[in-house]
């Protein structure tokens, strides 16, 4: 069976990108549907004027959103993103209906392309935040590591992140799910550990960013709490585009996390572990450092799905579905520390 067209969720780690997330308006969903199946054309337009740029643009839904656009059957773990609430940290959940990722060697591109999207949905969304991210020397965050290091490549990028045409979910192969989280570093604080203490609360060599070992990492490190081993052996993976944002005058250093899946089931472990820890208790000493202030989930739908949307839905059947609840949550949420929100 052949898999639909992704959209560009493979695409390399650029120099430049913007993080776009809206909020649709009541009123808004046609404008929104037209820009939708527009914006292939879209980024084509805007890439041509520096075709060496590499412009990618990304949309993603979230699920409130999805039953006021689209008729027919929805992605099935599409789920409003569950708050996580740990101990010490807590993973918030905050608005949004759609995600823009727009990646490319040069900020213009991206820059004139998210123009284009707001000047086509003026008046029809409410913008609950952008972020402009950068490329910080050889790919480091701001707290001095690499990002991304354990990244799939190749085959395995494709498995991690897309859903293939023989999965429980064929409806939607071709398609991602993404969870996103703007972090905050408290860079004053990082900056006072030495580097043996930093590298213990990552797990990693701060220079060579090799991994420590086994028997060397702390338990609580975020390299440990992020590898997530099934009883047969097999590391479930995602796919991460993070970049570094931040205003020094306004001591702003952050981390823009976006992690794609063919499952939102494994970012959700990995958070999990992350803020309520494994076992519970045992957190990721990172975030004693790093603040999460943002969280929300949300559906790729393959490229060919935006090129041949389905229909509107009826109106008086959104309606019944609201007032039902019923929205496929999904079974993390039952899990210790997590609590259902409908913010998104």
């Amino acid at each position: 069976m052949t898999t639909p067209e992704p959209q560009p969720v493979l695409s390399p780690l650029t120099a430049a990108a913007i993080f776009l997330v809206l909020t649709v308006n009541p009123g808004g969903e046609d404008a929104v549907r037209d820009l939708l199946a527009d914006v292939a054309a879209l980024e084509r337009s805007v890439g041509f004027r520096l075709p060496e740029g590499k412009l990618a643009c990304v949309v993603g839904i979230g699920s409130a959103a999805w039953d006021r656009l689209f008729a027919g059957p929805r992605p099935a773990e599409l789920h409003p993103f569950t708050e996580i609430i740990g101990a010490r940290h807590r993973a918030p959940v905050t608005p949004g209906d759609l995600l823009f990722h727009i990646r490319a060697s040069e900020m213009d591109l991206c820059f004139e392309f998210i123009t284009q999207v707001m000047n086509r949905l003026a008046g029809w969304v409410g913008v609950c935040d952008e972020v402009h991210g950068f490329r910080y020397f050889d790919e480091r965050d701001l707290i001095g590591f690499v990002d991304g290091t354990e990244n799939p490549t190749g085959r395995a990028a494709e498995r991690a992140a897309i859903i293939a045409p023989d999965s429980q979910d064929p409806d939607f192969a071709g398609g991602s799910y993404v969870i996103i989280q703007k972090y905050l570093h408290n860079v004053q604080t990082w900056n006072k550990l030495t580097v043996q203490e930093q590298e213990n609360v990552i797990g990693r060599s701060k220079l060579s960013d090799i991994e420590m070992s086994d028997d060397v990492k702390p338990s609580n490190s975020h390299v440990a709490l992020n590898t997530i081993i099934e009883p047969d052996g097999t590391q479930r993976q995602i796919l991460r585009a993070n970049m570094p944002f931040g205003a020094p005058s306004r001591a702003e250093f952050g981390t823009y996390y976006i992690g794609y899946a063919a499952t939102p089931s494994v970012t959700e472990q990995m958070l999990v572990n992350m803020f309520v820890g494994k076992p519970p208790g045992n957190y990721d000493r990172i975030l004693d450092f790093s603040t999460a202030v943002t969280g929300c989930l949300f559906f790729i739908p393959s490229a060919d799905f935006l090129d041949n949307l389905p229909d509107r839905p009826d109106p008086s059947a959104a309606a019944a579905r609201a007032r039902d609840g019923s929205l496929q949550i999904g079974g993390l949420q039952r899990s210790t520390g997590l609590q259902r929100s409908t913010a998104q």
